[in-house]
C-alpha cells in the first residue's frame, strides 16, 4: 500500500471559496496550490479501491496525479464555490480517471475485472470510501477532550493527519477503518498475528487522536 504524502497543508475551509474566487478572477498561482492541499485526501479514496487485481498495474499516486493534473487543466468547467463543491468535482475526475484505466488497459481475457470495475461500481465505490472516511475513521479517533472538528469540515484534515502516521499505521487504519475488514483478515494481509494487528490499530488511532488539529488551531 503506498504511503500518503505529507506535503498538504492546512487551511480552512470557509477560504476555500475566497480562493476559488481568486482562481477565477485570474490569480493561477493558488490554483496548483489549492488542488495539491486534496492529494492525501484523493490518495486514501484511491488506494481503497485499488484491489490486487488493479494494483499491480495502477499506483494511487499515478491515478491521483492524473486527477490532479485533469482537474487543472479543466478547472474551468467547476461550477462551485465550496469546499464540498470541489470535493466531488475532484472525486468525479478520479472515478473517471480509474474507470477509463480499466477500459483500456485491462485485456479482455479479464472480463470479470472489467464487470466488476464498471463505472457505476467505480463511482459507488468511491462516494462510500468518502463516506467512511468522515464517519468511520472519526468515530474511533474521536471525540477528544479537546474537540475535533466536525465531520464536515475535517475530512480532508484527516487525510492529512493520517500522511503523518507511520506506513504500517496508515495501511491498517486503511483496511479495518476505512475497508472494513475484519481483524484477521487485516492481519492476513499485513502478515502479522491478529493480537499484533489489533495493538498496532491501538496505537494508529491514538497517534490520530494526538495529531489531529483542533478547533482553535484551525482558527488561529
Amino acid at each position: 500500500m503506498s504511503s500518503i504524502t505529507k506535503n498538504a497543508r492546512s487551511r480552512a475551509p470557509s477560504s476555500i471559496g475566497r480562493q476559488i474566487e481568486a482562481i477565477r478572477g485570474g490569480d493561477h498561482d493558488q490554483l496548483g496550490r489549492l488542488l495539491q492541499s486534496f492529494q492525501n485526501y484523493l490518495r486514501v479514496l484511491a488506494d481503497m479501491q485499488l484491489d490486487q487485481k488493479l494494483r499491480g498495474r495502477l499506483s494511487a499516486s499515478d491515478l491521483v496525479q492524473e486527477t490532479l493534473l485533469g482537474a487543472c487543466r479543466d478547472f474551468q468547467t467547476f461550477r462551485g464555490n465550496s469546499e464540498a463543491e470541489l470535493l466531488a468535482w475532484l472525486r468525479a475526475i478520479l472515478i473517471n480517471n480509474l474507470h477509463n484505466f480499466v477500459q483500456q488497459h485491462v485485456t479482455a481475457a479479464k472480463r470479470d475485472v472489467r464487470r466488476e470495475c464498471s463505472l457505476h461500481s467505480i463511482g459507488a465505490g468511491v462516494e462510500q470510501s468518502a463516506v467512511n472516511l468522515g464517519a468511520n475513521l472519526l468515530r474511533d479517533a474521536g471525540p477528544s477532550p479537546s474537540g475535533v472538528l466536525s465531520t464536515k469540515e475535517s475530512v480532508v484534515a484527516l487525510a492529512d493527519t493520517i500522511a503523518t502516521l507511520p506506513e504500517d499505521q496508515q495501511q491498517v487504519l486503511i483496511l479495518r477503518n476505512l475497508q472494513g475488514k475484519r481483524f484477521a483478515e487485516v492481519a492476513a494481509i499485513m502478515d502479522r498475528t491478529e493480537g499484533a494487528t489489533r495493538m498496532l490499530w491501538l496505537r494508529a488511532i491514538q497517534q490520530l487522536k494526538q495529531r489531529m488539529p483542533r478547533e482553535q488551531e484551525r482558527e488561529s
